[in-house]
């Protein structure tokens, strides 16, 4: 399986605050890569090549090729530390992946017939409770997105997650905990216009 998206990284042996923000000043992002039955390793990537894959969507669910020192390792991307008052990445948390071990990854949701659905015609405006679904998969198997389709959809209507049509092999985490965990995803409001149109 091969990836669309290559991080190509070193190995750092020096750890902790100072070390990090040596990196930082010096253009570089530290990060870790990490699971996979192997010790944690430490890494240095570069800051500019990180923003250009952090800036596509389909980088969060994707298994992703992690060069460090020429040897290439997949890996999914688990955590981006940024700094909120600068366009500056801190931190990059990197898992490990085994290609017939499951994995479970936060996938992004789009909604689509939002305009067109039963409620939309009437002038009602959708209300996203998520945005993004963990899922359980094989890396194979990994969605880039799941779409969620709301052309039934009235006004006063919810969809949930087990309403939500999903890839064969791809599980929601949340609903193995149970049937109170089967969250609203989308609901239908009525606007201020369609309930003039009901009056």
């Amino acid at each position: 399986m091969s990836s669309v998206f290559e991080f190509v990284a070193e190995s750092r042996g020096l750890s902790g605050k100072s070390a990090a923000r040596s990196l930082r000043r010096q253009g570089n992002v530290p990060a870790v890569i990490y699971g996979g039955h192997r010790e944690p390793q430490m890494l240095t990537l570069n800051h500019n090549e990180v923003i250009k894959h952090l800036d596509h969507e389909a980088v969060y669910s994707h298994v992703l090729d992690v060069t460090v020192d020429g040897k290439t390792e997949k890996a999914i991307l688990k955590g981006v530390q940024r700094n909120p008052a600068r366009f500056q990445v801190l931190h990059l948390d990197f898992l490990r992946v085994e290609m017939n071990e499951p994995v479970k990854v936060h996938v992004p949701l789009h909604f689509v017939n939002e305009s067109g659905s039963v409620g939309g015609k009437k002038g009602g405006i959708a209300a996203h409770s998520m945005v993004d679904i963990e899922v359980s998969c094989l890396p194979s198997l990994l969605p880039e997105y799941i779409e969620v389709n709301m052309v039934n959809l009235d006004i006063g209507e919810s969809l949930h997650l087990s309403d939500i049509s999903l890839p064969e092999g791809v599980e929601i985490v949340v609903l193995s905990q149970g049937p109170e965990h089967d969250l609203p995803v989308v609901s239908m409001m009525a606007s201020k216009s369609s309930k003039e149109d009901v009056a």
